[in-house]
């Protein structure tokens, strides 16, 4: 890595622990400097303003979890078990710190308001891969879909819709893993060849 992206990593990840300590209404750019230990016109160097911070964080957690979702795929062994460590791969990487912050929903407002393009994308992502790794697991004979008159990528989008459902009524921690690790359970006793 460069010496300016090695800045703007610590950058983003400076400024997320402000986003998260203070919302992000609250946050200027002189609070991102400060946490980072540069100026604020050092910052400007690097950032135009709040939002490009703020949305180049948010592309930098996607970027993150999708390689992280996608190495969990890659592994050998049960389809069920893959996915189901890439979905909480996926929640929790994007999760963990903002749903830990008092001004979590703040944040998750923001984000779609500056970044909604790029946390679509990683979503649209994760479909697809999930079901590519459906599509390989019936190739292999693992699993028969048409046992429950679906194709791939409609089990994965309601994966996806599941998972979604999960976190907003019990969110994360514990919860969502106990929902998800259930999801699979049940999807695992609808499509799995005995």
């Amino acid at each position: 890595m460069t010496t300016d992206t090695l800045k703007s990593q610590h950058i983003l990840d400076a400024a997320l622990a402000v986003f998260c300590r203070y919302g992000y209404r609250k946050t200027s750019m002189l609070d991102i400097a400060q946490a980072a230990g540069m100026s604020r016109a050092a910052l400007y160097l690097h950032f135009k303003n709040k939002e490009d911070v703020f949305r180049a964080g948010s592309e930098r957690a996607h970027a993150t979890v999708m390689a992280q979702v996608t190495a969990a795929l890659a592994v050998s062994g049960p389809v069920f078990a893959r996915i189901e460590t890439a979905l909480l791969a996926f929640q929790q990487g994007l999760m963990a710190e903002i749903s830990a912050s008092a001004h979590g929903q703040e944040l998750f407002d923001a984000n779609m308001t500056l970044a909604a393009d790029a946390t679509l994308t990683a979503r649209a992502t994760l479909a697809a891969s999930l079901a590519g790794a459906l599509e390989q697991a019936e190739a292999a004979g693992d699993i028969a879909l048409r046992r429950v008159d679906a194709d791939a990528a409609q089990v994965a989008a309601l994966l996806v819709a599941t998972m979604d459902g999960i976190k907003h009524t019990q969110g994360g921690g514990e919860a969502l893993r106990h929902g998800i690790a259930l999801q699979m359970r049940v999807l695992g006793a609808a499509l799995l060849r005995m």
